[in-house]
């Protein structure tokens, strides 16, 4: 089959590989789409720790075709989207419920062979049936929702919250949708892509931030009195920093994007005491994939409008290589 093999910082292959076959409590997926995440592009900048030679790509959907033994529940031709993280259930966070924080955590898509294929193998416990109205395509985006949902729990918008969201890519679109739903009264979303910052309005945002052109700390609009809730969603020292100085008193600053572990932040602690800020992180999908499926087979959430692109695999290095531009989210459809 034909497959994207990562083979060290800055080298991706597209190869012929051996067809793969599902062993003891796996199943064989003939992948539909596979979503292009930004950690993809750590991967192949060097940036994110992986296990080369491997078939990147962790965000995707498919078909059963073949199961292995000791399967049960699942069958050949169920749709099925793929959560890709998988902890060893053994360790001491894994022991207290915090599967996300597993120190021998493995991913498809990182340390094993995953979804930029047109076949890959998961074990059956990562494979979650597709509610029926929702795509394949679309099911491939049931990831990078559960990790969204994650981090929304963790920020607490409550209702009549505004909410800044800095980065409006696809990340900082499904968390404004998510902050709506959460009941949010005002939802903000900054971008340096007027498209799409466009895409924010017609998924609901209440108002968007050119970053270059406004300035809302000193021009005391949208921002008047610091957000109760700012997101992260670029994964920049800078942005990093941008969001604890867009959050008001008593806010809550969200670090989602990945940031290069290279970068740092300079936060000055008088200004996280006098503002009284809580600052957290959040990491993957603890226990959200099913809750991700349930949200978009219920039609609450569009990640529709947020698949900009469709590319072939052959297209995959020049597109990890450029960065996105203006699209928000490209699948690969093999």
């Amino acid at each position: 089959m034909k497959a994207a093999l990562f083979r060290g910082t800055g080298q991706l292959e597209i190869a012929e590989v051996p067809d793969p076959r599902p062993g003891p409590g796996q199943a064989l997926v003939r992948v539909a789409a596979c979503g292009i995440c930004g950690t993809d592009r750590h991967i192949f900048h060097g940036e994110f720790q992986t296990h080369p030679p491997v078939i990147i790509g962790h965000e995707y959907a498919g078909v059963i075709t073949e199961i292995g033994p000791e399967v049960a529940g699942l069958r050949p031709g169920d749709r099925v989207a793929i959560d890709p993280n998988m902890p060893c259930g053994q360790c001491a966070p894994c022991r207290r419920g915090q599967v996300h924080m597993c120190e021998h955590l493995t991913a498809l898509g990182v340390d094993i062979d995953g979804g930029f294929a047109e076949y890959s193998v998961a074990p059956i416990t990562q494979c979650f049936p597709l509610p029926e109205n929702l795509s394949l395509v679309e099911g491939a985006m049931a990831e990078p929702v559960a990790c969204c949902i994650h981090g929304m729990d963790l920020a607490g918008v409550r209702s009549g919250d505004t909410v800044a969201i800095i980065g409006g890519g696809a990340i900082g679109q499904i968390m404004a949708q998510l902050a709506r739903l959460q009941g949010a009264g005002r939802v903000i979303v900054s971008d340096l892509s007027a498209a799409r910052r466009e895409m924010a309005l017609e998924l609901g945002a209440d108002a968007v931030i050119d970053p270059i052109a406004q300035d809302p700390l000193s021009a005391g609009q949208l921002l008047e009195g610091g957000a109760n809730v700012v997101i992260e969603a670029v994964g920049s020292a800078a942005t990093d920093a941008q969001a604890i100085a867009w959050a008001g008193r008593g806010g809550t600053v969200l670090w989602f994007g990945v940031t290069p572990p290279d970068q740092t932040v300079t936060v000055s602690p008088n200004l996280v005491f006098e503002k009284e800020l809580t600052l957290r992180g959040a990491r993957i999908n603890p226990f959200t994939h099913g809750r991700a499926l349930a949200l978009l087979g219920s039609g609450r959430l569009e990640v529709g409008p947020l698949i900009t692109r469709r590319a072939n695999i052959e297209e995959l290095p020049g597109l990890l290589a450029a960065g996105p531009g203006d699209d928000i989210k490209t699948v690969i459809v093999p």
